[in-house]
């Protein structure tokens, strides 16, 4: 079975071609933007949404086909045309010029497969199952998009706030920092409550009681983002 090797890629930056202009292409193109890579779309024609990507200066055009060459400087890209003879030479260049390469429903001109995502803020839950079966995909993600609310996105940043302000000055060993965070992550349904009434303040009073008992009064007066 192909792509068994989970990744979460840092785009921040990276050039990303997109070649296709259409709905495929550009949701493909919106996913890297929220992954804040620079990404060129290269296509004839585009839908109406990159059109409109292309106006506020979120996406470069280019307004032809995919030409050999295209891929220089890319670090990732994502052959969304409808001919598949297309893909197949994307892919070659990607190939020849180590560029990682993904192919939509073209199993044999991917390096890697696209999971369906929920992303809960720095929170990110991916669902594959190695291009096999890609609408049971989109169905589970259905269904965690429903299970997973906005607050787990206010619990990521809180446990996450208070990790970066303990760690540095944390006197206790491995299993001791360990213990700490089961006992925190045990109340969980409790902290996600709270977060769902708005009190993320009181919760991350409690992270940090949980933590570093001995300086909660003194260190916990700091605000979540």
């Amino acid at each position: 079975m192909p792509f068994r090797y989970p990744v979460a890629l840092e785009l921040s930056g990276r050039r990303c071609v997109v070649t296709g202009g259409g709905r495929e292409a550009e949701g493909k193109a919106r996913a890297l933007l929220e992954a804040e890579a620079d990404v060129v779309v290269i296509a004839p024609r585009v839908s109406d949404g990159l059109d409109d990507l292309l106006r506020r200066g979120e996406i470069t055009h280019i307004p032809r086909r995919y030409r050999r060459g295209d891929l220089a400087g890319a670090f990732l890209v994502i052959a969304a045309d409808t001919d598949r003879a297309v893909r197949a030479e994307v892919f070659a260049e990607a190939e020849a010029e180590r560029v990682l390469c993904n192919a939509v429903d073209d199993v044999e001109h991917c390096h890697f497969a696209v999971p369906s995502i929920v992303r809960r803020g720095e929170l990110l839950l991916a669902i594959s199952t190695g291009g096999r079966a890609p609408a049971l995909a989109k169905r589970l993600r259905r269904r965690l998009t429903a299970q997973f609310g906005w607050q787990w996105e206010a619990l990521v940043d809180v446990l996450g706030d208070v990790r970066a302000e303990t760690l540095p000055t944390k006197t206790v060993d491995f299993a001791g920092w360990a213990a700490r965070w089961n006992d925190v992550l045990d109340r969980e349904e409790e902290l996600l409550a709270l977060l769902e009434e708005g009190r993320i303040e009181e919760v991350r009073v409690r992270v940090y009681s949980a933590l570093k008992p001995a300086t909660t009064s003194a260190h916990c007066s700091g605000s979540v983002r």
